[in-house]
């Protein structure tokens, strides 16, 4: 729930487990304890989407708890850290050298599809220039722009984790199927039904909307690609594609927040544990002010659900 600054330091004092997002000023100041950090300034709470630099989003876990912190070389041993039956919240700065490579690998990564690996992306409020994405670490009073923090939750044997998305887009069936060569954050050229061209010029020359994301297909499952930026011809993206995968563009939708609602109507019963949602989903669909049900969080620049999506719901159930 959102909270203040002193609400959120009396928590940590009486030693509680916490997960905490709120800006890179309020989380330096939080005082040591069982606690891990992220940076941002956008919330989904229950009365709805909300910008702010005075409050911190705070979630309380009841679990037996670890907290790590991992550079990009050591971020592959994430998952062999979790514990066999809990989750691992995962918060990486936006831009780093630890999301890089976390966005490329982590499908490779030991134990990646074994254990309940869920998280998210740091970032900045887009108004404000001159801000820097940050994670931070309560156990060693510390926070870091280079760094993933880690928070491992043991949930007792007789309970049963389960990590889910909830992602509004779809491959469009009538786009043509695109494919890459180059992998990562950046492209130059595209395939294009088999067609090679620049990726840029395809965008231009169809005008596609790029506020609506690639999909994906990963045996069926469609993962999102939102685009970052087009410049000097390359197209950026806030996640990387890759060569063996063929994507399409996203189906148009209407209005955001009915549906996501309307995803969500079977869902009203859900107690997640742990929830976050997309800064891209936030500012396309208007959602400050607006109430979307049942999942409260960070607002994020990126999520993860073992691997790095985007403009996707992720969330923890524990039954």
């Amino acid at each position: 729930m959102l909270m203040s600054f002193q609400d959120t330091a009396k928590l940590i004092e009486s030693g509680k487990t916490l997960h905490i997002a709120g800006t890179e000023d309020l989380l330096k100041k939080l005082p040591k304890g069982k606690w891990i950090g992220g940076s941002t300034e956008y919330f989904m709470a229950k009365e709805g989407g909300k910008v702010s630099n005075e409050l911190l989003f705070v979630t309380e876990f009841p679990y037996e708890a670890s907290i790590k912190t991992y550079s990009a070389i050591e971020i592959e041993n994430v998952a062999a850290d979790a514990y066999d039956n809990g989750f691992s919240i995962v918060i990486i700065p936006f831009d780093s050298a630890v999301h890089k490579e976390y966005a490329q690998n982590a499908a490779g990564f030991k134990d990646m599809f074994m254990k309940n690996i869920v998280g998210w992306i740091s970032g900045v409020n887009l108004g404000v220039p001159g801000q820097t994405p940050i994670t931070a670490c309560g156990s060693c009073v510390s926070a870091f722009n280079d760094k993933a923090v880690v928070l491992h939750l043991n949930v007792p044997n007789d309970k049963m984790v389960g990590v889910n998305i909830i992602n509004i887009f779809a491959q469009d069936e009538s786009s043509p199927v695109i494919t890459f060569n180059e992998e990562g954050f950046s492209v130059t050229k595209c395939f294009v039904d088999g067609k090679e061209m620049v990726f840029a010029d395809y965008l231009a020359q169809n005008k596609i909307d790029t506020k609506l994301p690639l999909v994906g297909d990963y045996a069926g499952n469609g993962v999102n690609i939102s685009f970052k930026s087009i410049e000097n011809g390359v197209v950026n993206f806030y996640a990387p594609v890759f060569n063996f995968i063929e994507y399409r563009m996203a189906k148009n939708i209407g209005n955001y927040e009915k549906e996501f609602n309307s995803r969500l109507a079977g869902f009203k019963d859900t107690k997640a544990a742990f929830s976050c949602n997309c800064i891209l989903n936030f500012l396309y669909g208007e959602l400050e002010g607006k109430h979307i049900d049942t999942f409260a969080g960070p607002i994020t620049f990126g999520e993860i659900a073992y691997q790095l999506v985007n403009q996707t719901l992720v969330y923890v159930t524990v039954d």
